[in-house]
């Protein structure tokens, strides 16, 4: 199996990895009760999702 002639440098290593980064979550407000929510999924606070209810929130 080929193995590398020369070790990689840690400048040349860290070029490759600038692209690793992690981004934040989008959240967007919610139109029914303005609680932030995940887009495209039905708000946890009020169970909203496209002007209809989807499901009944829990009382906590």
């Amino acid at each position: 199996m080929a193995l590398p002639k020369r070790r990689q440098s840690s400048a040349r290593r860290d070029k490759r990895r600038t692209h690793w980064k992690l981004s934040a979550p989008v959240v967007m407000e919610c139109p029914n009760c303005n609680q932030p929510k995940l887009p495209h999924r039905a708000c946890p606070n009020c169970g909203y999702y496209k002007d209809r209810m989807v499901f009944m929130p829990k009382e906590s």
